[in-house]
């Protein structure tokens, strides 16, 4: 059964289609995709060579939608899973082309995650007959603002090419572990207000900076929430990631603005942690500039995925695209090769031996 598929209505770009041999080693092909720029926004050209790969796999079928790729089975499995990683990386640091040297391939992306990108098109290549329906999914702009972002694009408009998976598989970087679920985000400006003055006459103003003041020693002496959830415990954070104020250096600020940011607990909602940050500073003017859902665990409905990989599941720290398969009512987990602390650095690498980990287990899991 060949799944139905219609082309994107997106023109594909013009410019000379790269070539990238999906039998090729998982360590040749990683360097390979990271030698093919892809900024986020400038992804088509390795769009491009992705969908070109695949279109070659008859057991695939493959879409195009902006400079996202699709590409499903359509074995009729008793269960279908989403394999998917970004094509897009951060400026580049003087870390291109790639070079191969001690056990690690080093390069822009090559953590995050063009390793994982090229783990995921080998077993494109290679699971012909797998035990379980597959949806690739390679996408754009996962580095930039969220409405930006493929996955999203996807889940917006055509919902139906992920939320018919049992559960899904984000070869984001987890030291080739399992990461489960992941964390909440909210960001808020606490607004102090003051009166402009001349700063050769500062008594006749208030200087909205100093009352700052109280607003950080509150963040200093917070003690941010450990919260367990099947098990995983995470570890909450708020801090001030800015603070605004001032107009010139000779005017006393009437308006001081400190940005903090809440990583909470998948466990909470967007609106509890509004209400929590709300209680915290009870008595200034708030605002809530933007407050996005976790993704729990659900180690219940992917047990079976995490024994095959032979890995003890760890809480994920951090927001990843899980949260969007969660909100589609699909389990995932984050997993694939690298070090995320790595992860936009300059001395970006994925190890050899984490390369080979991923594809031999999620490999193992499919055949």
């Amino acid at each position: 059964m060949t799944p139905s598929m219609t082309p994107s209505t997106t023109s594909p770009t013009t410019s000379p289609t790269v070539s990238l041999d999906l039998t090729s080693d998982v360590v040749d092909l990683t360097r390979a995709l990271v030698d093919i720029p892809s900024v986020s926004g400038d992804e088509a050209p390795l769009a491009d060579g992705v969908e070109a790969a695949l279109r070659g796999l008859p057991h695939l079928a493959v879409e195009r939608i902006g400079n996202s790729v699709v590409a499903r089975t359509g074995l009729g499995r008793p269960l279908r899973a989403v394999i998917a990683g970004h094509l897009d990386t951060v400026p580049a640091a003087g870390n291109l082309p790639s070079r191969l040297d001690g056990g690690s391939v080093h390069g822009l992306g090559a953590c995050d995650m063009k390793g994982g990108v090229a783990v995921a098109l080998r077993l494109a290549a290679a699971a012909t007959e797998p035990a379980h329906d597959l949806t690739y999914v390679f996408y754009e702009c996962e580095e930039v603002e969220g409405d930006r972002n493929g996955l999203h694009r996807i889940a917006a408009e055509r919902p139906g090419l992920l939320a018919d998976a049992g559960l899904a598989i984000l070869m984001e970087p987890s030291d080739a572990g399992v990461e489960a679920g992941c964390q909440g985000t909210l960001t808020a400006d606490i607004v102090l207000r003051g009166e402009r003055a001349h700063t050769a006459r500062a008594w006749q103003g208030v200087n909205a900076a100093h009352a700052a003041a109280p607003v950080l020693q509150r963040l200093a002496d917070h003690m941010p929430e450990r919260v367990v959830v099947d098990g995983l415990e995470y570890r909450e954070g708020l801090s001030a990631v800015a603070v605004r104020a001032g107009v010139a250096g000779n005017v006393v600020p009437d308006e001081c603005v400190v940005t903090v940011n809440l990583r909470f607990a998948p466990n909470r909602s967007p609106r509890e942690a509004e209400a929590y940050v709300r209680e915290l500073f009870a008595g200034y003017e708030v605002h809530v500039t933007e407050a996005v859902a976790g993704a729990l665990p659900r180690l219940d409905r992917i047990a079976g995925l995490v024994e095959a990989l032979g890995a003890v599941p760890r809480p994920k720290l951090g927001w990843t695209d899980v949260a969007r398969f969660a909100a589609l009512g699909v389990p995932a987990l984050n997993y694939g090769p690298g070090d995320p602390s790595l992860a936009h650095t300059a001395g970006e690498h994925v190890p050899v031996a984490h390369l080979r980990a991923c594809e031999e287990r999620l490999g193992e899991w499919l055949l």
